[in-house]
C-alpha cells in the first residue's frame, strides 16, 4: 500500500469534510469494537483516524491502560475503509474495517507490522500479510536501487540492477493478482483493483502508420476499468482520490471545455453509488472554484450548470444552493474569452468614459483603492509596465473603488498616473458586482474587440503575458488564420 504520511492532520475536521464526507450509515446492529494492544505503549492517549481521499483525520480518541490495551467501540458501525491505529508520537499502523467490526490487533513499538497479530479479522490477516511481503520485497530492492543511484556504476551493472528491479516488481504484481483471485470478497483486493493501470496493447497500423495517439486515448479511455464506483469504501483509503486527480491533471488536457467533460464522465460513473457521486461532483467544483490556475473558473461554472442548477444534488441546502449558483451567475460573464462588460463611468474631471471606446490593441483593466497597502505597492509597479507596454498599443482603464474623491485624486498626482482615471463617487456603479471585486487590486487583460484574455494577472507578470499574446496574435495573422 502506498504510505502516505499524515499530520498536517490532526485538525478534527475541516469545511471540505463537513460539506461533502458521506454521513455513516446509521445501522446499529452490534456497533464496532475495536480492540488493540500496543506493546511498549502505555498511559497515554491514543487516535484511530481514517483515511478520506488524499487526507487523514480522526475519528475518535481512547486512552491507553497501563498494560498497553485501547480500545475504540461505539453503537453504530463505522463506514468501511482503510483507517490508522495512530500513537501520540504520530507514528501509526493501518487498520482494514470491513463489515465484521468486532477484532483485535496485538503488536508493539518497535516493528507494527512485522509483529503484528490479527484476531477474528480475516481482511487484515491478508493485509498484513500483503504487509510484510512487501517489507521483505523492499530489502531486496534496496541494494539494486543504491548500484542504480551510484554515478560509478558500470553499464552491465545498471542493466542488472534494472533486470533485478522489472523482477522483483512482477513478483508483487503477481502476489497481488493471486489475492484479487483467491481472495476477491476481501476490500484489499477491490482496492488493488482500482489502483491497477491498465494494460495497453500495440497501437494499430493503419495503413502502414502506426496510430501514434492510440496508446494515450486507449489508457484514458480504460483508466477507471477496475474502480468500483458502486463501494463507498474506497472514500476511505488513499487511492481513490489520487486516481481522480491523475486523470484530471495528466490525463485530460488543461483548458476548461476537455476538464468539464471529464469531470461530467468521473461524476456520472459515479452516480452508481449516492456518496461515490456527492464525493465526485463536490471534488470537481471545489477543486476548480479554488483553483489558482486562471481561467479554470469555466470549470466551475460548468459543473454547478450541470449538477446544482439541475436539482442534482440533493445533499445542498437552499442557503449554500443561492450561494454556489449565484458566484457561478457572476462568474460566467467574466469567463477567458467572453466580452467584458462594459464600463462606463466619470474620470477626474467628471467627464463620462466608456470602456467600449477605449481604441487599443490590449485594454488593461485595474481596479485598485487608494487606501489598499497591496495597491500602494502594485499600482506604481503597474505604472512602469505600462511605460514599456504604451508603444504596444496597450491602454490602462482604472477603476478607483474608493467613493471619497480627494483620496483618488491625490493618489493620482501623486503617482503622475496619466491612463484613464475613472472612479463611481456618486454611487451609480455596481461594478463591483458585475465583476466579482472583493479585493484590490485586480488586473484584467482585454484584446482589441475587449474580450477578456487573462484576470486576476499580477502586474509583474503583465508585459510578460502581453508579448506572449503579441507572439499568438502575429503567428495566426502569418499564417492567415
Amino acid at each position: 500500500m502506498k504510505r502516505i504520511l499524515l499530520f498536517a492532520l490532526i485538525a478534527f475536521s475541516t469545511m471540505l469534510v463537513q460539506s461533502f464526507m458521506p454521513a455513516a450509515d446509521k445501522t446499529k446492529d452490534d456497533g464496532y469494537e475495536i480492540k488493540l494492544h500496543i506493546d511498549g505503549l502505555h498511559d497515554t492517549i491514543f487516535f484511530l483516524g481514517n483515511h478520506f481521499g488524499e487526507k487523514q483525520y480522526i475519528q475518535d480518541t481512547q486512552r491507553v491502560d497501563s498494560k498497553g490495551w485501547v480500545t475504540f467501540k461505539g453503537k453504530e458501525k463505522l463506514e468501511g475503509g482503510i483507517y490508522l491505529g495512530i500513537t501520540p508520537a504520530k507514528k501509526y499502523f493501518e487498520i482494514i474495517v470491513t463489515n465484521n467490526q468486532h477484532f483485535t490487533l496485538e503488536t508493539d513499538t518497535l516493528d507494527f507490522v512485522k509483529h503484528m497479530q490479527v484476531k477474528n479479522s480475516p481482511d487484515n490477516e491478508v493485509f498484513y500479510q500483503y504487509l510484510n511481503y512487501i517489507s521483505a520485497k523492499q530489502s531486496e530492492i534496496e541494494p539494486w536501487r543504491k548500484i542504480l543511484q551510484n554515478k560509478q556504476t558500470s553499464k552491465d551493472s545498471s542493466e542488472l540492477a534494472r533486470k533485478k528491479l522489472t523482477e522483483i516488481d512482477n513478483e508483487v504484481k503477481k502476489y497481488k493478482e493471486n489475492i484479487i483471485k483467491t481472495q476477491p470478497d476481501k476490500f484489499i483486493s477491490t482496492v488493488f483493483l482500482a489502483s491497477q493501470e491498465p494494460d495497453v496493447p500495440e497501437a494499430p497500423i493503419v495503413n502502414g502508420v502506426k496510430d501514434s495517439t492510440f496508446q494515450y486515448r486507449y489508457f484514458k479511455a480504460h483508466f477507471f476499468d477496475k474502480v468500483d464506483f458502486s463501494n463507498p469504501w474506497l472514500l476511505r483509503t488513499p487511492v481513490f482520490e489520487s486516481k481522480i486527480k491523475f486523470y484530471l491533471e495528466k490525463l485530460t488536457y488543461q483548458i476548461p471545455d476537455s476538464l468539464c467533460q471529464s469531470c461530467f464522465y468521473i461524476c456520472d460513473k459515479a452516480k452508481a453509488n449516492k456518496d461515490m457521486y456527492k464525493y465526485c461532483v463536490v471534488y470537481c467544483t471545489s477543486e476548480y472554484e479554488s483553483s489558482k490556475i486562471m481561467g479554470m473558473d469555466a470549470v466551475f461554472t460548468c459543473m454547478v450548470e450541470k449538477y446544482y442548477k439541475t436539482n442534482q444534488t440533493p445533499w445542498v441546502d437552499s442557503v449554500t444552493m443561492y450561494k454556489i449558483t449565484d458566484k457561478a451567475a457572476k462568474l460566467k460573464p467574466l469567463l477567458i474569452g467572453k466580452v467584458a462588460p462594459n464600463l462606463i463611468m466619470k474620470d477626474t474631471s467628471d467627464i463620462f468614459q466608456n470602456m467600449y471606446n477605449v481604441k487599443a490593441r490590449f485594454t488593461v483593466l485595474c481596479f485598485w483603492d487608494p487606501d489598499c497597502s497591496h495597491c500602494k505597492k502594485e499600482v506604481p509597479v503597474l505604472y512602469e509596465e505600462y511605460q514599456k507596454l504604451k508603444s504596444k498599443d496597450v491602454k490602462v482603464f482604472a477603476i478607483c473603488t474608493e467613493t471619497e474623491r480627494k483620496k483618488w485624486t491625490d493618489f493620482i498626482i501623486k503617482n503622475k498616473l496619466d491612463w484613464y482615471n475613472v472612479a463611481d463617487i456618486e454611487l451609480h456603479n455596481n461594478f463591483r458586482s458585475i465583476y466579482d471585486i472583493t479585493s484590490t487590486p485586480v488586473v484584467y487583460c482585454l484584446d482589441r474587440n475587449k474580450k477578456i484574455l487573462a484576470k486576476r494577472l499580477p502586474v509583474e507578470k503583465l508585459s510578460e503575458f502581453i508579448d506572449h499574446q503579441i507572439k499568438i496574435e502575429d503567428k495566426k495573422a502569418a499564417s492567415g488564420k
